[in-house]
């Protein structure tokens, strides 16, 4: 992955003014190979739709990735008869190469691009770039994959999508619905910082912003679309697939190394509500129970996994403390990275034996349930000790997390955003600033 690059921080968001003359305001770049018999039409219609419904100026940028054809001279031609578009040869091929070629050099503050084939409807493309302009979001993409998209393609094609972002989701924890859909736009400023940390050349290129963008904290936007598969697409879909998963593999294993500085993009915005001093708000709260929850569901599972292997050799007293020691170790340990955000071995030691003192109090409250039941009921079923095992954690969860909250972790890191003395402070009005600073 890409660490020789410093791209510092991002400014506050603000709604994009109007350009003067003959500056765009949009900048959407169409990749092409080999797309002579295409390109005239495809980029006719979508300059005329732009011409008739899209309110700022506008460019439209042919990069050409190397064609072999009559492609150049075709958009050398668009060019000379349609001001609003200009043409880029590139003598290497790549998608990936080509945006990022086109994408650094624009002056436009709003950057989009969509396939040659036009394959999503164009009325999608000003609800694409609005929250853009208006300083809502920082990224937006076409989803073919919302429930309320209508889109017509293959099921070849349907499950290999699908597919492919399950596994982002699960290998890469990416919240966007759609990597792959051609019809994506993002602020020049956030491309700006982005870029130089995006390694892919080719169709990895839009999952390798998208998931870095997500991980630094961007808001990425989501527009249903409708569209419809080309059928005379050129593009190999196994060997495609197979460069997606590689890039897979190379990003998931940098972020898991930390190789990459995304920490000086974390939280890149003087705008966001979090960073705000307000009186009244517990600090984290709200992510701390949820965290609490997570792992609180995850460790009672883990529990009653434990519990039900331990009961087949052992009574259950036995069964409830070997369950309960284990998870509790466990519980502590994913509560204080995840949860508390405790970083590090200092301390870690101490947490586990405070951990302890509040699984003994689990303990008693579980093998005090169970003994009761003992007491009411001779030969208990299995599945009534489970409920009532249950019900006793339950009691247990509301005060092992006051305990975690007030006592084992009582120091753990703010939430709050701490700014870089070696930057200048995004809350505060910079007199120097000026829009084309900005932009």
């Amino acid at each position: 992955m890409r660490t020789d690059s410093s791209p510092g921080s991002l400014p506050a968001r603000e709604h994009l003014p109007a350009a003067g003359a003959g500056t765009p305001v949009l900048d959407i770049v169409v990749p092409v190979y080999n797309e002579e018999k295409d390109l005239g039409p495809c980029v006719r219609r979508l300059h005329e739709h732009l011409d008739r419904t899209f309110p700022y100026a506008f460019r439209i940028t042919v990069a050409d990735n190397a064609s072999t054809d009559g492609t150049p001279q075709v958009a050398a031609r668009l060019a000379a008869d349609l001001a609003a578009v200009r043409s880029v040869r590139l003598e290497r091929k790549g998608r990936g190469r080509a945006l990022r070629t086109v994408w650094s050099a624009s002056d436009a503050p709003v950057l989009a691009y969509m396939d040659v084939d036009l394959s999503t409807d164009l009325n999608a493309l000003l609800p694409l770039v609005a929250p853009l302009i208006s300083g809502h979001s920082d990224l937006a993409i076409g989803s073919r994959l919302a429930r309320s998209s209508r889109v017509v393609r293959g099921a070849k094609r349907e499950f290999i999508s699908r597919t492919y972002n399950l596994i982002l989701r699960g290998s890469l924890q990416a919240r966007f619905s759609d990597a792959q859909c051609g019809f994506k736009a993002i602020r020049r400023d956030v491309a700006q910082v982005l870029l130089p940390l995006v390694e892919d050349t080719g169709w990895f290129f839009d999952t390798e912003m998208l998931v870095l963008a997500e991980r630094a904290g961007c808001r990425i936007h989501e527009v249903p679309v409708d569209w419809v598969d080309d059928p005379d697409s050129t593009v190999h879909i196994v060997r495609t697939a197979t460069e997606d998963l590689k890039g897979v593999w190379r990003v998931g294993r940098a972020l898991a190394t930390g190789s990459l500085p995304l920490d000086r993009l974390a939280r890149p915005f003087g705008d966001d509500p979090r960073d705000r001093d307000l009186t009244g708000v517990p600090q984290g709260l709200a992510r701390q129970l949820v965290g609490f929850c997570v792992v609180g569901a995850l460790s009672t599972l883990f529990y009653l996994l434990l519990y039900s292997g331990f009961r087949h050799f052992a009574g259950s007293q036995p069964a409830n403390a070997l369950a309960l020691l284990v998870s509790a170790v466990a519980n502590t340990a994913a509560n204080r990275r995840l949860t508390f955000g405790v970083r590090g071995r200092g301390g870690a030691v101490r947490h586990q034996a405070q951990g302890l003192v509040v699984f003994g109090i689990g303990l008693a409250l579980t093998s005090g349930s169970l003994a009761a039941l003992s007491a009411a009921t001779a030969h208990p079923d299995h599945s009534t000790e489970l409920a009532v095992l249950i019900a006793a954690n339950l009691a247990a969860t509301v005060l092992r997390f006051l305990l975690f909250r007030a006592w084992v972790f009582p120091d753990a890191p703010p939430t709050t955003h701490t700014p870089d003395p070696h930057l200048p402070d995004p809350h505060l009005p910079d007199p120097h600033r000026t829009w084309s600073d900005a932009r």
